[in-house]
């Protein structure tokens, strides 16, 4: 079988689809991808051939329309603003994924830019299908505090302003492929295809919504390779050199001030007595004064370092909510952008830990929320939802048979 593998977005988007991707080319079948530029040589690191798709997604969190979307008053800068930052380099992905798909037989998409890829399956009639990180489609479970009615429609708005502010650059691609214009949004045309739509997280941090879906939108969990780092035996040597720390990292998320922040940290560690494990990230900060009691590196094997720590601070990725989660870890959420906040509320919901927005943290709140977290009540909470995560390794085997199932179907028909 031949797959096409295409994501866009950040490591904690592209790791899924790798993984994916390993899995499948193990089975013996041909794969090819697709990702951003910056992040080509991760995923040739594993053994993928990859080609450049879209911009560099690591400048775009960079960028005003991201950073301060909240801030932005004029709401018809926010559109103008929006239509360009979604549709940027539309043609070329197009260009890209139309030439990559060839003699495919099957498309696999991350959920950001899937336009693209369903107007390139219906030019090949092939089977398209998604990997969604979080509740991408109208459902009632989204925002747990809100009635149902109320979630969907809000939904539905916002796949309308979406399908809106990218109808141009879609209506030119359709054109350019020879596909008939369309007054349903790509969204709607996957859903009424019944294209399968993978779930990569797990199904308890949404309940009801499994019931409220069909079966063509299974849930595998958060897919992971679980690689490990440079400096994997030296941060475990300074764990065991002292009591477990509590870890701190934000992702690809760049952090404003990110010096500043490291010195909060220590300081708010060493009034409650605790280590701390800082991994930087895509940030960059200055030489720092010597803290006994902090340790600072650039990249962490979550699967490996997590059990060893006493409790996780982090930005609300998907993959690290689930790494925390399936460590057992309580955990301090501090959402940056994206959908972070949404499970930032999630982590809360279950009672693993609290969410507080990363611009509203102050020192004094640090250390509450860190003295909150480490209770019994937390730490127990966290370890009773870490026996029901799914194991990595399963869901990319869950996957990989999904796929091969919906092109076997797909050559009977």
């Amino acid at each position: 079988m031949k797959f096409v593998l295409a994501v866009h977005g950040t490591r904690g988007d592209v790791e899924p689809c790798a993984a994916v991707g390993v899995e499948l080319l193990r089975r013996g079948h041909e794969v090819r991808m697709a990702a951003p530029p910056n992040l080509l040589g991760f995923v040739k690191s594993v053994g993928l051939d990859a080609v450049a798709y879209g911009p560099d997604s690591l400048a775009q969190l960079e960028e005003p329309i991201f950073r301060k979307f909240w801030t932005i008053r004029n709401p018809f800068s926010v559109v103008q603003e929006g239509m360009e930052y979604m549709t940027r380099g539309w043609p070329e992905m197009s260009a890209t994924l139309t030439s990559l798909a060839d003699g495919a037989d099957l498309i696999l998409h991350d959920q950001t830019y899937q336009g693209v890829a369903a107007n390139v399956t219906e030019y090949y009639d092939i089977p398209f299908a998604a990997m969604h990180h979080f509740p991408h489609r109208v459902n009632g479970q989204l925002i747990s505090f809100l009635p149902s009615r109320v979630v969907r429609f809000g939904m539905r708005v916002g796949e309308w302003v979406y399908w809106r502010m990218t109808k141009r650059a879609e209506d030119a691609q359709r054109r350019e492929l020879g596909l008939p214009r369309t007054t349903v949004s790509s969204a709607r045309r996957i859903v009424e295809r019944g294209s399968l739509e993978i779930q990569t997280y797990e199904e308890l941090f949404f309940p009801g919504l499994a019931a409220e879906w069909s079966e063509r939108r299974p849930f595998v969990g958060v897919l992971t390779l679980k690689l490990p780092t440079a400096t994997d035996d030296e941060v475990m040597s300074w764990i065991a050199a002292g009591t477990p720390p509590i870890y701190f990292g934000f992702g690809s998320m760049p952090v404003e001030s990110p010096t500043e922040t490291i010195r909060m940290i220590s300081d708010a560690c060493a009034q409650l007595g605790e280590r701390a494990l800082i991994c930087t990230g895509v940030s960059e900060f200055d030489d720092l004064s010597h803290y006994d009691h902090v340790k600072v590196v650039s990249e962490v094997n979550h699967a490996a370092i997590f059990p060893a720590c006493r409790a996780v601070v982090h930005h609300g990725g998907a993959g690290t909510t689930a790494a925390a989660a399936r460590a057992g870890m309580p955990m301090l959420v501090l959402p940056i952008g994206a959908e972070q906040p949404l499970w930032a509320a999630q982590a809360k919901r279950l009672k693993v830990g609290l969410a507080r927005r990363f611009s509203n943290v102050t020192m004094e709140s640090l250390v509450a929320d860190l003295r909150t977290i480490l209770a019994p009540r937390y730490v127990a909470r966290a370890r009773e939802i870490a026996t029901q995560m799914t194991k990595p390794e399963v869901g990319v085997t869950r996957t990989a048979d999904l796929l091969e199932l919906e092109v076997t179907a797909r050559q009977a028909a």
